[in-house]
């Protein structure tokens, strides 16, 4: 299924210009990643608004035993009210100077059927991870409609550097219609980098009231958000039957649930916590985690970061919105120290007037954690988001995001995208230093999708100490191909 090489720099790709802060770095060199969409014929999905050849979401992962293999992940062709046509494999065998495309059958559209068990309407939530043997995993959330309908989580695995990827497992299977209306959402996950055998995938399941099937259960005391956990010990052989590791969680819910192990095999998952209803205040929402010491077996209760104070994303000029993960929380571990650090929009830094990037770290496993620190550049009202965070071999901190600094009214609604490093006393706000990576385009362009959406998360890894944010952009008024993903190297 591998069909095209993308070589493309971004300034042979695109009329835009680079827009270089004077206190910033200069910006790396781009590589175009996605290119036309294997799927544009596809007409399976509605109904709704599918934006084809738009690419949304991405992740990223770089081969540990060749860093040369780096293999990203992202939405082909999203649509309006949820999902893709299909989740696009992009892998480099060359540190990301050119990438090739292949797809693991998530979806009809991208060679799902009965037989194979992929036969869905559509997927979403791309996410990939590599075991240090070199064999990588990718994650799929495959659905049916009508949204909410059938939703599935499915697993499939390349021993190739992601040329070619196995047949998918199905590790759970739901549908919404059936008591007590269960939804699976926002799956992540991550092969053990202590133990190829073992990997482990976790997402969150809502649970509505039996006698309302809407979302407008949400705003019930009913509502749940479990946190449902499978893994392979075996190397993807055999999966465990999925399972609720949150236990207790009487008018709890969880979104956003990501998995790091610690050098000491330790796993600790990150998520976003609600207590109450589905609907509420920010004051209900917390940034957490919990830990398990046996590989998956058993899990502690949560352990609060801080709260969640963030308010959303909106255009300053129109007060349209943009759907940017608010709230949702990114977590990265160093190798060697095991200092766990945790990133997420916050306004708490304004009075609540505007979302920035909320940093924390802890330097004992995830039992404590640091004040929230604000460590993008941004001053003036303006707000950041979509933070990504990495670590890298030297133990620098990477943290990547958006924000509107070059926004003007008259010029639709430019957006650049940043990294911030820091390696060490990060809790300093003095210690981070800023890069430009791309921008500023146009984020009216992007497709609307709850908000102009380029994706609830994107990518970074590292080759050395060199990070490779993995990321999406738009094309400036081109609504026939309103974005793309790029890769930099370099910052």
């Amino acid at each position: 299924m591998r069909h095209r090489k993308r070589t493309v720099p971004l300034l042979a790709a695109l009329s835009l210009a680079l827009v270089i802060v004077s206190s910033a770095a200069a910006a790396p060199p781009l590589t175009l990643v996605s290119g036309p969409s294997p799927f544009a014929s596809c007409t399976v999905g509605g109904p709704g608004t599918n934006y084809v050849n738009a690419e949304a979401e991405p992740f990223v992962a770089v081969n540990p035993i060749d860093a040369d293999n780096i293999v990203g992940v992202f939405q082909q062709d999203r649509w309006s009210n949820g999902g893709a046509h299909g989740l696009i494999a992009a892998a480099s065998h060359d540190g990301g100077a050119t990438w090739s495309s292949s797809w693991a059958h998530f979806s009809t559209c991208s060679g799902g059927t009965a037989a194979n068990g992929g036969n869905y309407d559509r997927a979403s939530d791309p996410w990939v991870s590599f075991a240090p043997n070199g064999d990588v995993y990718q994650i799929s959330l495959s659905v049916d409609l009508p949204v909410p309908s059938i939703s599935a989580i499915l697993v499939s695995k390349s021993s190739n550097g992601g040329d070619t990827w196995s047949e998918p497992v199905t590790l759970v299977r739901d549908d919404f219609s059936v008591a007590p209306f269960l939804f699976n959402d926002k799956e992540s996950i991550t092969a053990d980098p202590t133990n190829a055998s073992y990997v482990y995938a976790v997402w969150d399941r809502s649970r509505f009231p039996s006698d309302n099937a809407n979302f407008n259960a949400l705003h019930s005391f009913a509502f749940r958000g479990d946190i449902i956990f499978s893994r392979t010990t075996n190397g993807g052989v055999s999966w465990e039957a999925a399972r609720d590791i949150l236990g207790q969680n009487k008018n709890e819910f969880t979104v956003g649930n990501q998995i790091v192990v610690l050098p000491s095999g330790t796993l600790v998952d990150i998520f976003n916590l609600g207590k109450g209803s589905g609907i509420q205040p920010s004051d209900q929402y917390f940034q957490a985690v919990i830990r398990s010491t046996d590989k998956g077996v058993t899990w502690s209760r949560p352990i609060v970061i801080s709260k969640d104070m963030s308010v959303g994303v909106r255009d300053p000029d129109t007060g349209a919105p943009l759907r940017t993960g608010a709230g949702l929380p990114e977590i990265a571990v160093d190798p060697n120290s095991g200092n766990l650090y945790a990133v997420w929009e916050d306004a708490r830094f304004s009075s609540g007037d505007h979302d920035a990037i909320a940093f924390s770290q802890s330097i004992d496993g995830g039992l404590t954690w640091s004040i929230p620190v604000k460590v993008n550049q941004t001053t003036n009202g303006v707000a950041a988001f979509t933070p990504s965070v990495h670590v890298t071999a030297d133990g620098t901190v990477g943290v990547s995001y958006y924000d509107l600094r070059n926004n003007t009214p008259a010029a639709g609604l430019p957006t650049d995208y940043w990294i911030v490093r820091c390696h060490s006393a990060c809790t300093d706000t003095a210690n981070w230093s800023e890069t430009h990576i791309a921008g500023p385009f146009d984020e009216e362009t992007a497709p609307v999708a709850g908000g102009y959406f380029l994706g609830d998360y994107e990518g970074l890894a590292s080759i050395g100490s060199t990070f490779v944010p993995f990321f999406v952009q738009t094309n400036s008024g081109n609504t026939a191909n309103r974005t793309d993903v790029f890769a930099a190297t370099g910052p």
